[in-house]
């Protein structure tokens, strides 16, 4: 039996589809919002950094016309759930 709790193992979660989906709701531009992840993802899922100091270094290093809020909620509508796979 495989338990899913809070959806986590039954995601990708925050995989390109849906950074480009992102970047392309809020008009971030693609390349440099990329290379800002490769750079930071890592330290992330080592938790090094909470997921707020993360925006920061990849979204949030300029002034931008939307909130964390805003952009954290897209995030989370916007995860991709992993396929199903059958035990």
């Amino acid at each position: 039996m495989l338990l899913d709790i809070g959806g986590v193992l039954l995601n990708n979660g925050w995989d390109h589809i849906a950074r480009r989906r992102a970047a392309r709701q809020f008009q971030l531009e693609w390349a440099e919002m990329e290379e800002r992840h490769r750079l930071t993802f890592e330290t992330h899922e080592e938790g090094k950094l909470t997921f707020e100091e993360y925006l920061g270094r990849v979204v949030f290093y300029e002034k931008r016309p939307f909130t964390r809020a805003q952009f954290g909620a897209s995030c989370l509508r916007n995860r991709n759930l992993a396929p199903r796979r059958s035990a």
